[in-house]
């Protein structure tokens, strides 16, 4: 082991592909005890460990899949519930600043669900650990473990906790404009539908791919852009949109 490979291993605990994570911690970290502790290793596990270690041990990302529908479904009636005379347009902008990846990210690393991650070597050695993309979509498939576990009040439970409790930071927080919510908003006042985004290429391998993805308003492109993840390239393409629009103004 070099030395880098050494000083890393006294701030992070690592994840190697021959030993399992903690999973006690785990369940201490998202406040949640599982019935079935393999879902909870499925949520953790990265699809670049899947590759590394063989077929015996699946990814997460059907999870991740799941989850990112059970976290808009609850941040969506949490934000109906406590704000009744908000209009569909900033209830879309807030929740958008709710879900998105780099709140997920961000609350990720705070409890330190990051350090559990199953990554492979090369991922883990590259900072596959902090990579907003990774620990986002672990988070989502977290939030689909405990509700495949023990329901959706126990996944209401824990986005409760963990995200909503900290909404007004984090829609505070000038780091977490959020282009495409803003994009859909002014979309919608203008009455030209729906902002559709197209992954038109997708490059490299699985555990390190580059998008790039186009938004259209009906057939006319506004915007285009690049990412490690297809979330990260819509919002730079969001972005480019609202700038253009901007200078068109």
């Amino acid at each position: 082991m070099g030395f880098r490979d050494s000083l890393k291993g006294l701030f992070v605990k690592p994840s190697t592909e021959s030993d399992d994570v903690d999973l006690e911690e785990v369940q201490k970290l998202i406040g949640y005890h599982f019935r079935d502790e393999s879902r909870l290793l499925l949520s953790l596990t990265h699809r670049s460990f899947s590759h590394a270690t063989g077929s015996d041990h699946p990814a997460n990302e059907r999870l991740e899949f799941l989850g990112d529908s059970v976290l808009g479904m609850v941040v969506s009636h949490l934000l109906f519930d406590d704000h009744p005379k908000c209009r569909e347009g900033e209830l879309t902008r807030i929740k958008a600043l709710l879900v998105n990846e780099i709140t997920l990210a961000a609350m990720g690393r705070k409890i330190g669900l990051n350090k559990y991650i199953r990554l492979s070597h090369d991922e883990d050695r590259s900072g596959g650990r902090f990579r907003p993309s990774i620990v986002s979509d672990t988070f989502e498939a977290v939030i689909a473990a405990v509700y495949l576990d023990g329901g959706f009040d126990a996944a209401r439970d824990v986005i409760l906790r963990l995200i909503y409790a900290n909404k007004d930071s984090i829609t505070a927080d000038s780091n977490q404009r959020n282009y495409k919510g803003e994009l859909l908003e002014l979309v919608q006042a203008s009455g030209e539908g729906m902002p559709r985004y197209d992954t038109v290429h997708e490059e490299g391998p699985d555990h390190d791919k580059m998008f790039d993805v186009e938004v259209y308003v009906g057939d006319v492109k506004i915007g285009s852009g690049r990412g490690n993840s297809k979330k990260e390239a819509e919002q730079k393409a969001a972005a480019e949109a609202l700038n253009h629009n901007r200078r068109d103004a």
